[in-house]
């Protein structure tokens, strides 16, 4: 039914992961990057220094990142169906964050 791939990112720059404006955006262009469409989008601060939480749903199913910047780290979660694809979304959320590592794992989904 799709493909679901889980990405554990570390060593990330904490600045990254505490602006939603600039999450929102760099998700908004890895589902356009895999050939999704957005349906809407909400981010979610947690406050000065904090996380963010974040999803976009996409008419191929979703993408959300939950960020702890005293960690240095994010956990993304892309799912899509259809001809979309979710590992381009990945490859360009990594560009966007470098993190020193990034393990993702794929489940199959249906």
């Amino acid at each position: 039914m799709g493909r679901h791939l889980l990405a554990d990112c570390h060593g990330i720059a904490p600045a990254l992961l505490t602006d939603p404006a600039w999450l929102d955006a760099q998700l908004r262009r890895a589902a356009e990057a895999a050939g999704a469409h957005c349906l809407f989008g909400h981010f979610h601060p947690f406050g000065p220094g904090l996380g963010v939480t974040g999803v976009l749903l996409l008419a191929e199913s979703h993408i959300s990142i939950h960020t702890w910047p005293e960690h240095g780290y994010a956990a993304i979660d892309v799912f899509m169906c259809g001809d979309a694809r979710p590992e381009l979304a990945v490859t360009l959320l990594q560009a966007a964050l470098a993190p020193e590592r990034c393990d993702v794992r794929e489940l199959p989904r249906g």
